[in-house]
């Protein structure tokens, strides 16, 4: 590869691979984690 233009786009389809990959597993994280307070707040409300 004789120039930067020819390797710029294997190296910005590495990164973003790496940036989505890093937010799906946050987004995720986040809904499991919004749900499981969801349950707890659930099963600690007392029931009239």
């Amino acid at each position: 590869m004789e120039n930067w233009a020819d390797f710029f786009p294997y190296f910005a389809m590495g990164f973003k691979l790496i940036v989505l990959g890093i937010a799906a597993f946050f987004a995720i994280k986040w809904h499991v984690d919004q749900d499981r307070l969801a349950k707890e707040k659930k099963n600690n409300t007392p029931s009239a």
